[in-house]
Order: structure tokens, then C-alpha cells, then sequence
């Protein structure tokens, strides 16, 4: 359904799922273990899987923070984006990269639900893409200590008002792991 024309194509993208990003974040490990069985099904039906790695202040490239956990291993021929911003189409070569690919529709995983995640899947709807949201491959950390739910709240907010998002030609949506299908029957 995307607007994107001749864009049939879906990526997995696999966010920010570095040490210092997901250390101690609420579900980590089961996250994991979902992004993994995400990426073997990508891998398997030849979907293009997209790694974005934020780095900052707090993420300085080439630390032990900034790096992706040991759990998940990029191989050498996909793609990975570089972001600064919390969007990873901001300021990335994202949009060329899914271009290249014939990507019109995303299945997006990773951290920190309520930063990266949130934006991600907002601009990607703007840009016209379709965006699915694996309720149950997304995390953040806590922090109640600065006024925020906890953070399974914020994964159950997150996953409840995107399931409802779409725009002209467009549309968000949910589903868990074991529902998603790379298949173009699924993303019609």
C-alpha cells in the first residue's frame, strides 16, 4: 500500500540495539532472541535487513557501548546506517539505501521504544512508506526517575496507538514475531 512508486520490497530494520542502548532494558533478552528469529526469516526469504547504529555523546563510535550486542552478527554485505539523530532517515543515506532495494515497506525492531523507535516509524510513514511495528522486538529502558511509566507501559503504549496508524496510502500497524510474513501477500 505504500506511495512509494515501484517499491514492492520489505526490509527488516534492526535498530540501535547496541550495549549501551538495551543494557538492562526492559525484556532484553527475549527482544533478542526475537530480532535474531526476524533476522534468520529475513535472511532465508532474501529481505533485505537494514542496521542502524546511533552514536553520541553517551555513544561514542568504536566503544564498547556503541557496539552492537554480541548476540547479533551483521554480515559484511548488509547494510548498515550511521545516525545521529533519533529518526534514522535524518541526516543517513537510509532512504538511498531502501531505494536501492526497492523497499516500500519496513518491519522495524530495536531500541529505545520511546526515542528511536517512535521516530523511525513516524518518518517512515511520512515518507511514504508502509511501517510495521514487532510488538514484541522493541524495548527501552527505565525512566520513571524522570516522570516517564515503566517501561513495559511504554512498550504496551507504543504497540497499542501505532496498530491504529496510517495515512493516505500509508499505514502502520502491528504484529508479534511469529505473525510476520516478508511476503508481499502480507504487506497488500
Amino acid at each position: 500500500m505504500t506511495t512509494l512508486p515501484d517499491r514492492p520490497r520489505t526490509a527488516l530494520l534492526v535498530i540501535d540495539v547496541q550495549n549501551g542502548v538495551v543494557d538492562g532494558s526492559h525484556n532484553r533478552d527475549e527482544m533478542i532472541a526475537n530480532i535474531n528469529t526476524l533476522i534468520d526469516k529475513a535472511r532465508a526469504e532474501d529481505v533485505p535487513v537494514v542496521w542502524v547504529q546511533h552514536s553520541g555523546a553517551d555513544l561514542v563510535r568504536g566503544s564498547e557501548s556503541w557496539n552492537y550486542v554480541p548476540e547479533l552478527v551483521r554480515r559484511d554485505a548488509e547494510s548498515l546506517i550511521h545516525k545521529t539523530y533519533l529518526d534514522s532517515f535524518e541526516e543517513t543515506d537510509l532512504e538511498s539505501v531502501l531505494a536501492g532495494h526497492r523497499v516500500g515497506r519496513l518491519v522495524v525492531t530495536g531500541a529505545q521504544t520511546d526515542a528511536c523507535i517512535r521516530s523511525t516509524l513516524h518518518g517512515a510513514l511520512v515518507r511514504g512508506y508502509d511501517a510495521t511495528l514487532v510488538a514484541d522486538a522493541h524495548t527501552t529502558e527505565d525512566l520513571t526517575a524522570f516522570g516517564a511509566p515503566p517501561p513495559e507501559q511504554v512498550v504496551a503504549h507504543t504497540n497499542l496507538y501505532w496498530q491504529w496508524q496510517k495515512a493516505p496510502g500509508r499505514r502502520g500497524g502491528t504484529m508479534d514475531t511469529v505473525e510476520v510474513s516478508f511476503s508481499a501477500e502480507q504487506a497488500d
